[in-house]
């Protein structure tokens, strides 16, 4: 049955809202072992995951731009960090398919400066209503200050020339002083607005990409900007942090060289406002993307791609003394590089709507603590390139959190990270991949069948994906999680899952016949079906000297989360 009644209510206030399905019953085949020990601490369980980005921040106060962000806010127990662009564009503040305005600045007719924050305080408005904090991202160009502002609006949409994009908004500013003035203004404002300590605990960054056609300059002007920029941020509140570059593929020479020769001058060049060595810099950023394509008719995942250019940009990092252990944003860390392009155009995109997406989320972002912890780097965060956009159709195809208000299979995997907390702890990793096979070769072989596990005070938890980059049928997997450590004589286990049938909206959206224009009470089962669903009804278990075996059918492609309370 598609629809099943929840039979949960009383247990939901100890195991968050979710939907009642059976157990798959167990068949005879030899069972992956995933151990984990409590008791071994690999370090704290740093929510990298609770950072969110996209193109078009008018979106932000939109009718379901607001209901997404509410439900992001709600499944993290810290604040959750947004990053969106354009929040210098000039314009009417429509919204449309990568672009977004604020008309923050403009020019009067003697070319005196006038600003106008409404938009982009409506925008962080909404943020902080929810408890969320800005990555305030410090561009782009407004259409006065352009070196090149006419053509200034682009219209693109799926299927049009990406590079047609790139006009007015791209060029470096005409008078660097008139833009160090626009910025310190933007942060006095919200200083004033917001007050001191709240504006602290945000991180301001310079453009978006500037290593490709986001930036029309050359690199020197960049570093440029970014002098005038820190400057100015730091004039309007000393302890504020700024950060950079944002480029894009460090694993690419042209992408390494541009960041080398950027922190090469925050360390040891000649600042272009002060005339002194070295600029401001509180934070790395930097973005990092995967490369799926279609092969014999499927699509194939290029995990390994990504983290190779996330491990690269931790070496170039590590490679500074004194900038090693400075906190790193991953800008945007996604499975490709174009949140718009649909997969009705880009058929290579078709993993975003169902569990590919969940999957390859969970074992991704695993990852990328180990690489961090092996190259002894500092990771704050790592930013999904993903929200959602407004007035699609259903299930395009966009690279999303979200479609018209109801959530997909991904924004399930971190409901379980945001119940992830404490220290990290140790999962044996005798299995088929470790991180450095991952990232030296996908996901090509056997599947990954893997785990990353967590433990706080009064809880432990412990989320077990089969993500195999090939998207193509396969038998489920049968998975023995072994837990040493448990410290209470009984135990409350909460067993979620994503899978076909589980916090599967878009699944039940097809069994539907995939409509066009779902009706009232097709939207309220699909919104049901797209939250987090229990697997099994709660259990109290009594753990043996700390121990505890738990045996599973895991579906390739699905994600459990174990969550055990004392």
């Amino acid at each position: 049955m598609l629809f099943r009644k929840s039979r949960l209510a009383i247990i939901r206030a100890v195991c968050c809202t979710a939907l009642f399905t059976p157990a798959f019953s167990q068949a005879p085949q030899q069972a992956v072992q995933i151990e984990v020990d409590l008791a071994k601490v690999k370090g704290p369980m740093q929510p990298i995951w609770a950072f969110f980005g996209y193109d078009e921040p008018n979106y932000t106060y939109m009718k379901d731009g607001k209901k997404l962000l509410t439900e992001i806010s709600r499944l993290s127990k810290v604040p959750v960090y947004v990053r969106a662009h354009s929040l210098l564009v000039t314009g009417d503040g429509e919204a449309a398919l990568k672009w977004g305005s604020t008309n923050a600045y403009t020019e009067d007719a003697q070319g005196k400066a006038v600003y106008d924050w409404t938009i982009v305080d409506k925008i962080f408005d909404t943020y902080l209503e929810r408890g969320m904090k800005p990555i305030a991202q410090i561009g782009f160009m407004p259409q006065a200050l352009s070196t090149k502002p006419e053509p200034y609006r682009h219209h693109w949409k799926p299927g049009d020339n990406y590079d047609d994009i790139y006009l007015g908004w791209a060029y470096p500013p005409k008078d660097y002083q008139k833009w160090g003035e626009l910025v310190y203004q933007w942060v006095r404002h919200s200083v004033d607005k917001y007050g001191r300590k709240e504006v602290e605990s945000w991180y301001w960054e310079l453009w978006n990409e500037p290593n490709i056609s986001y930036w029309k300059g050359t690199v020197d002007e960049y570093i440029k900007l970014y002098d005038y920029t820190a400057d100015a941020v730091k004039r309007a509140l000393p302890s504020a942090r700024i950060g950079g570059p944002e480029v894009t593929g460090p694993a690419w020479d042209k992408s390494e060289a541009f960041m080398r020769k950027f922190l090469d001058h925050i360390t040891t060049g000649k600042n272009y406002v002060t005339g002194k060595t070295g600029t401001p810099i509180d934070f790395i950023t930097y973005h990092a993307k995967g490369a799926p394509k279609v092969v014999d008719g499927h699509v194939q995942m290029n995990m390994g791609t990504q983290l190779r250019d996330l491990d690269k940009g931790f070496e170039i990092v590590a490679s500074y003394p004194a900038l090693k252990k400075l906190p790193i944003i991953i800008g945007e860390s996604d499975p490709e590089g174009c949140a718009a392009c649909s997969e009705d155009v880009s058929p290579q995109n078709a993993y975003r709507n169902g569990t590919m997406y969940s999957s390859y989320t969970a074992a991704s972002f695993a990852r990328k603590y180990d690489l961090a912890a092996a190259r002894g780097v500092n990771l704050l965060g790592a930013v999904s390139w993903s929200f959602e956009f407004e007035d699609q159709e259903w299930f395009r195809g966009f690279r999303d959190l979200a479609t018209n208000g109801v959530d997909k299979p991904v924004l399930n995997v971190f409901r379980m990270f945001g119940m992830m907390e404490g220290n990290r702890v140790e999962v044996k990793q005798n299995l088929a991949y470790d991180f450095r096979r991952v990232r030296d070769e996908s996901v090509r072989k056997e599947a990954d069948i893997n785990g990353i596990a967590s433990k706080s005070a009064h809880a432990a938890a412990v989320m077990v994906w089969n993500y195999h980059d090939d998207n193509v049928p396969a038998p489920d997997a049968a998975v023995q999680v072994t837990v040493q450590g448990l410290p209470a004589q009984k135990v409350m286990l909460c067993h979620y899952r994503i899978d076909q049938e589980n916090s599967n909206s878009y699944e039940v959206w097809k069994a539907m016949g995939s409509p066009k224009q779902p009706t009232e009470t097709q939207i309220r089962q699909l919104e049901k079906a797209g939250q987090l669903a229990l697997l099994t009804s709660p259990q109290w278990i009594e753990p043996k000297s700390g121990k505890a075996t738990i045996a599973m059918q895991l579906p390739r492609q699905g994600v459990s989360l174990l969550h055990f309370k004392w």
